[in-house]
């Protein structure tokens, strides 16, 4: 017979309150989070492969494909689409972001080696170039928004979201050597010429990727290299080889 006092804090089933069941919560617990985990991980490469599948279903069938166009060309239902996304703004946002990310590594890495200011404006609209030319469908996409969906737009175009973070960034690379070679006082020319010199280069270089192929059209090198030119010295050499007395020679 045990003649002992019972410990008060050691249930009949010999495990203490102080120390059985909370070990049995945390394992409880470390079980859910390890599931929640690969639950998080496993969506995170599901919609990784959706991406992926909807940039491919884009570039070959335009960039007008609806969602259901692209969710056949995934081999899965709209509704999936839906679920990750929410609706094609959404997915327009997704692969948008992926798709400006790449844009923007290239461009940093174009820039990197530019001597002066303007070999680095070169750099940068021919990475932006070559870019976009490289799936105008795509790069349409992620820049449009769809008919009927909420969002600031400037002409049709997306003016938020990743690709206006991305203007946003290059205006900066373009402003800190323009900053180091202005020196101090020149302030008004840092503040504006760099958001300006972001317009011209994406309308020009926008209207030149919509324009049919012909032989008045220039390669990507040449209108790069046009587009520079503009940006450091405008159009004051072609007029100033005008004669005011004959100005169609």
């Amino acid at each position: 017979m045990n003649i002992l006092p019972a410990d008060p804090g050691v249930s009949r089933g010999g495990n203490s309150p102080g120390h059985g069941a909370p070990a049995s919560s945390a394992a409880s617990g470390s079980a859910i989070d390890g599931r929640a985990a690969r639950w998080q991980s496993h969506r995170a490469e599901r919609r990784r492969e959706l991406i992926k599948s909807a940039r491919k279903a884009v570039h070959a069938l335009g960039s007008d494909a609806s969602m259901e166009d692209i969710a056949a060309a995934a081999g899965t239902s709209k509704s999936v689409f839906y679920r990750y996304f929410g609706d094609k703004a959404g997915l327009q946002q997704a692969v948008g972001e992926v798709v400006i990310s790449q844009m923007q590594r290239r461009i940093h890495e174009a820039a990197k080696g530019a001597q002066t200011p303007r070999e680095g404006l070169l750099a940068m609209v021919s990475a932006y170039l070559q870019m976009a030319e490289t799936s105008p469908n795509v790069y349409t996409f992620v820049t449009t928004y769809s008919a009927g969906e909420s969002g600031t737009a400037i002409g049709g175009m997306a003016a938020t979201g990743a690709l206006g973070h991305f203007f946003e960034e290059v205006r900066d690379m373009i402003a800190r050597p323009m900053r180091a070679h202005l020196g101090t006082g020149k302030e008004a020319v840092i503040g504006y010429w760099p958001t300006a010199a972001i317009g011209l280069v994406r309308n020009a270089g926008e209207q030149w990727l919509a324009a049919p192929e012909s032989p008045g059209k220039p390669d990507q090198e040449t209108m790069a290299r046009q587009i520079t030119a503009w940006l450091c010295v405008g159009i004051a050499p072609e007029l100033e080889t005008l004669d005011p007395h004959n100005p169609n020679p």
